[in-house]
């Protein structure tokens, strides 16, 4: 164990793209400090999604305990303001308890609601059940279009297909009549939190995201989705929507072959992980540190020594 293990525990977040190393990160570190690892990505809330969110298997996990994995079922819509609160309550429990919060993942809005100072507006049914009664009818991109007039910078971090989150972006607009994106304040932590961001170069991380995938098939990801179908995941309106999941959902409805649902995963894949790295870049508070092949064995010392200097921002 770490010198840093005796250390006044604070949170450590560890970020970056999909196929960067976080999560093996995460978990050195948590044995080094004394630590838990806390999920921060999103679609491994999910039970039984599990090959295609790249979730840690109990031994990959190396004897640490990991938190808010498998929390919800297929059907339920993800809420990040739920997140929030199990996240927070986690964290304060580990405190507490003298142990070091390890946050992992790659969903940057997760992360900012369990460290940072973020209120999320709430719903209106009223509201909601227009604007979706709206995407029934004309589509994601005649909405796309309507919140990039009243809020651009959101809907360039919205892709035009995610009906689910434009309806939100236009709902917050309406009820709080500031932009969506007016929401998101400034980088005011509420904790003490050192955020370590895992750089990979994008030619060598495409490499990584078209060997996973292509991993993720022969584990079985189609028979994955398949026994997830049978419990409603094609009802589910976050859980349906990712990675993998949503291209073989495609092949089983006969839209396309499986065999186009790979490369269509990968190219998903691949654009997603740059609208990550984006996210991340704009923290001026994330500390980058090479994750590239050549230096995965000075990756985890890095990190450590990262840990032994006082965090000021």
């Amino acid at each position: 164990m770490s010198s840093s293990a005796s250390a006044t525990p604070r949170v450590i977040a560890v970020v970056g793209p999909t196929a960067a190393g976080k999560s093996d990160l995460g978990v050195f570190l948590a044995q080094q400090l004394g630590g838990e690892v806390i999920n921060a990505d999103s679609m491994q809330l999910y039970r039984g999604m599990d090959i295609g969110t790249a979730k840690l298997t109990p031994q990959e996990r190396g004897g640490v305990p990991h938190h808010l994995l498998d929390v919800w079922d297929v059907t339920v819509t993800a809420s990040v303001a739920e997140y929030q609160r199990m996240a927070r309550r986690k964290i304060d429990e580990l405190l507490a308890a003298g142990r070091w919060p390890i946050l992992v993942g790659g969903s940057g809005l997760y992360v900012r609601g369990a460290v940072d100072n973020l209120e999320f507006p709430g719903t209106d049914p009223e509201v909601r059940a227009r604007l979706e009664e709206e995407l029934a009818l004309r589509g994601p991109g005649a909405l796309h279009a309507r919140l990039a007039a009243v809020d651009p910078q959101a809907a360039r971090a919205i892709l035009p297909s995610n009906g689910r989150r434009i309806v939100r972006a236009l709902e917050v607009v309406e009820i709080t009549g500031k932009p969506f994106t007016a929401n998101l304040p400034g980088h005011d932590a509420v904790y003490d939190t050192l955020q370590i961001g895992v750089d990979v170069a994008r030619p060598e991380l495409d490499e990584r995201i078209a060997r996973r995938v292509d991993r993720m098939w022969e584990a079985g990801l189609v028979e994955e989705v398949r026994a997830l179908e049978a419990q409603g995941l094609r009802e589910g309106r976050t859980a349906s929507r990712a990675l993998g999941y949503q291209q073989v959902l495609a092949a089983l409805a006969g839209e396309c072959t499986l065999e186009e649902a790979r490369a269509e995963t990968i190219r998903a894949t691949k654009r997603f992980a740059r609208r990550q790295d984006a996210w991340f870049r704009r923290d001026p508070r994330v500390h980058w540190l090479s994750g590239a092949a050549t230096d995965l064995a000075e990756l985890p010392r890095l990190a450590l020594s990262l840990v032994e200097r006082p965090v000021t921002a």
